[in-house]
C-alpha cells in the first residue's frame, strides 16, 4: 500500500451551490487504479476552477483490507440538538496557519474557546506540542479524518475513560532514539497512569517522505504501509488507538532553515504525518496520531539558538512523543454503527453547534458545516497559504460569521450559545426592515392563483 499527493483542476459549480456533490463527482471521474481518497482541500478557487490537492491511499485491496468508506459521503442531520453546546476547532495541517501551523501553538485559542462550550472537538495538529499537551477537560483529541466524518454525519464519537493505545516505533538505526521513545511511553505510564499494551519496534519502518505541493503546502508520500497494517491487525484485539513514531525523510537543510525562518516556512513534517493518519484511522476506525524521530545525533545535537516561540516546544523536545500519548489516552472512540450513533452519549454532527476555521480554508469540514447548516466562524488573524472566498459560498443566512481574530470567534460562540443574533451586540443597529404587501399587486406578480399563494 502507498498514499500520495495528487493536484487537480475542477470546473466551478453554478453558484457555487451543491459543492459537495459536485466535488464527489469531478474527483470520481478524475482517479483510476482504484485509488481511494483520504485527505481533499481546495487550496485556490475562482470563478473559472477549484485547484485541488487529494491525499489517495492505493494497493489496499491486495491487502484485503475492506475498502475505506468514501470521505466524500454525507448524511444529512435531522434536527440540530439545543441539550449543550459543542464545537469544532479546526487549524488544517499543512498549510502555513499563523496560529496553529507550528507546534501546538493553537492550544491557548482552544482552551479559551473550550471555555465557551460544554464540548470542543479538535484535533492533533491544533494541540500537540511535542513533550507538551495542555488541552482542557472539555476537549476531545480527534484525528482529522475523523473529524471530518464527524461533521459529514457518517461517525460519531463516544467518550471514554481510557484508552488501550499501542505504540509503534522505528527500529531505528541509532539505539539512542528507539530507546527515549520507550522512555518517553514509560514516563507516560509512571507519570499519569497510561496505558500501553505493547511497544513494537518496527523493521522495516514505515517509509514516509515529505515534500511540498505546488501551492506550498506541506504533503509528501508513504511507503511499506503494508507491513504497518500487517502488524496491527494481527494485534487488533489488544488496542483502543494508535500511537507512531517514526522517522520522516526531508532534506537535511530543512531542520535548521525551518527555525531560521522565523515561522515565514511551513512546517515540512505535518503534512505527510496526516496522510498517515489517515490511512490508519480510515482502515481501522480508531484514532491514531503520529510523532516525528530525530534522523540523527547530528540533527538532535544542533543548536537552534533561541527559536520564535511558536516552535520552541519542538526545539526542547528529544522525542515529540509525549503529546500524542496525552492525547490518545482519552481520544474518544469512533462510532459507525448507524443504530448506535442514536445512542445517548454519542456526540455526532447534531451536536455540532459551530465550526471555527481560519479563513478561506476550503476543504471537508468546511462543505459539511455548509450542507448541514452548521453555523461556521472564520478568522481572518490566522492567515495561511488557502486562497479561497467563503462568502461566496451560498451560505444560509447569517450562517457564516467572519470574524478578525479568536477573541471575537469566542464572542460569536456566546451569542449563539445564547440564541441572540450576534450582529445585535454591535452599532449600528440597522432599522427593522418593513415590508409592505397587497393583495392586488400579488395577483398582478402571479403570486396569486386560485385563492393561494404561490412563492416564485
Amino acid at each position: 500500500m502507498r498514499v500520495f499527493e495528487e493536484t487537480l483542476s475542477i470546473p466551478p459549480a453554478p453558484g457555487h451551490s451543491g459543492l459537495l456533490a459536485h466535488v464527489e463527482k469531478a474527483v470520481s471521474f478524475r482517479l483510476n487504479d482504484g485509488a481511494r481518497p483520504l485527505r481533499f482541500v481546495v487550496t485556490e478557487s475562482d470563478s473559472t476552477h477549484y485547484r485541488c490537492e487529494l491525499g489517495l491511499l492505493a494497493d489496499h485491496g491486495a491487502m484485503g483490507f475492506e475498502t475505506p468508506d468514501s470521505i466524500f459521503r454525507f448524511i444529512r442531520r435531522a434536527v440540530p440538538s439545543t441539550d449543550s453546546f459543542n464545537a469544532a476547532l479546526i487549524v488544517p495541517t499543512g498549510i502555513g496557519s499563523e496560529i496553529g501551523g507550528h507546534a501546538g501553538d493553537a492550544m491557548p485559542v482552544t482552551r479559551l474557546l473550550a471555555e465557551a462550550c460544554d464540548s470542543l472537538v479538535t484535533h492533533p495538529n491544533v494541540v500537540n506540542a511535542s513533550d507538551i499537551n495542555e488541552m482542557p477537560d472539555n476537549c476531545l483529541y480527534v484525528e482529522g479524518s475523523i473529524l471530518s466524518r464527524l461533521l459529514m454525519g457518517t461517525a460519531g464519537l463516544r467518550r471514554v475513560r481510557a484508552n488501550r493505545v499501542l505504540v509503534v516505533i522505528d527500529a531505528h538505526k541509532d539505539e539512542l532514539f528507539s530507546n527515549a521513545a520507550v522512555n518517553a511511553v514509560s514516563a507516560a505510564r509512571a507519570s499519569y497512569g497510561f496505558n500501553c499494551p505493547r511497544v513494537i519496534l518496527l523493521d522495516p519502518p514505515v517509509m514516509l517522505k515529505a515534500r511540498f505541493t505546488d501551492s506550498g503546502t506541506a504533503a509528501g508520500q508513504i511507503e511499506n504501509l503494508d507491513y504497518l497494517c500487517q502488524v496491527l491487525e494481527e494485534y487488533r484485539d489488544e488496542f483502543d488507538a494508535v500511537a507512531i513514531s517514526s522517522v520522516i525523510d526531508v532534506p537535511e537543510s530543512y531542520h535548521q532553515e525551518y527555525f531560521d525562518a522565523k515561522g515565514q516556512m511551513v512546517n515540512p513534517w505535518g503534512g505527510v504525518e496526516a496522510m498517515l493518519t489517515h490511512a490508519i484511522s480510515s482502515l481501522f476506525n480508531v484514532p491514531s496520531a503520529h510523532s516525528p524521530m530525530f534522523e540523527s545525533q547530528e540533527i538532535a545535537n544542533a543548536d537552534c539558538g533561541i527559536v520564535d516561540p511558536r516552535m520552541a516546544a519542538e526545539a526542547v523536545s528529544d522525542t515529540f512523543l509525549q503529546c500524542i500519548l496525552k492525547g490518545l489516552q482519552r481520544s474518544p472512540r469512533i462510532v459507525v454503527d448507524e443504530k448506535s450513533m442514536h445512542h445517548p452519549g454519542v456526540l455526532t454532527a447534531a451536536d455540532i453547534s459551530c465550526v471555527v476555521i481560519p479563513d478561506g480554508c476550503l476543504g471537508l469540514p468546511t462543505l459539511a458545516a455548509l450542507e448541514q447548516g452548521i453555523p461556521l466562524i472564520a478568522v481572518r488573524e490566522n492567515k495561511n497559504l488557502m486562497r479561497n472566498d467563503l462568502t461566496q459560498l451560498p451560505w444560509a443566512p447569517g450562517q457564516l460569521h467572519v470574524v478578525e481574530n479568536y477573541w471575537e470567534a469566542v464572542g460569536v460562540m456566546c451569542a449563539l450559545r445564547a440564541g441572540i443574533v450576534p450582529g445585535s451586540v454591535r452599532r449600528p443597529l440597522a432599522y427593522t426592515k418593513i415590508e409592505t404587501r397587497s393583495r392586488e399587486d400579488d395577483a398582478r406578480n402571479g403570486r396569486l392563483r386560485e385563492g393561494k399563494t404561490i412563492i416564485q
